[in-house]
């Protein structure tokens, strides 16, 4: 995509990437969820650390800024950030017999459908694949259901 760079995400990205997770959740579950329920989604939702450490979770950038981000992981916890109240679950899966699953993904709300989360999937998909891993799987939002149907998982 024209505009869009992207890279690993690392440590000194916390910060940044926790904002871009804010603002995401706070602008673009507004249509789909409650005040309430979007208050309650800043708990559950949020950064995991653990796919930035493994090296498996990426930032796509325009202008300086963080346009969005999200990973992959070759461990089992599905979903939730460092400070949710979701269990984890971080033993490694089996590329040959397991799903690779799809973590985190934001976009921030200035750069939402201009297909920032169209490269985060592409970017996963790939690394997952030169993982030795032949599917993936995801726990999704309502906001992004539209994105991951259109790349084709159900």
């Amino acid at each position: 995509m024209p505009g869009f760079t992207h890279r690993l995400a690392s440590i000194d990205d916390l910060e940044g990437l926790r904002e871009v997770m804010r603002r995401s959740i706070e602008k673009l579950q507004d249509g789909f969820l409650t005040p309430e329920q979007v208050r309650v989604s800043q708990t559950v939702m949020g950064l995991d650390t653990q796919p930035v450490r493994d090296g498996t979770y990426f930032i796509v950038e325009s202008g300086g800024r963080v346009a969005g981000c999200g990973g992959w992981s070759w461990r089992s916890t599905l979903y939730g950030g460092d400070d949710s109240m979701v269990s984890r679950e971080p033993k490694a899966l089996d590329p040959a017999t397991d799903s690779a699953r799809i973590r985190a993904m934001y976009t921030d709300p200035d750069f939402a459908r201009q297909g920032v989360g169209w490269i985060v999937i592409r970017l996963c998909e790939e690394a997952a694949m030169r993982a030795g891993f032949r599917k993936a799987r995801m726990m999704a939002t309502m906001a992004g259901v539209p994105l991951y149907k259109a790349c084709g998982y159900v």
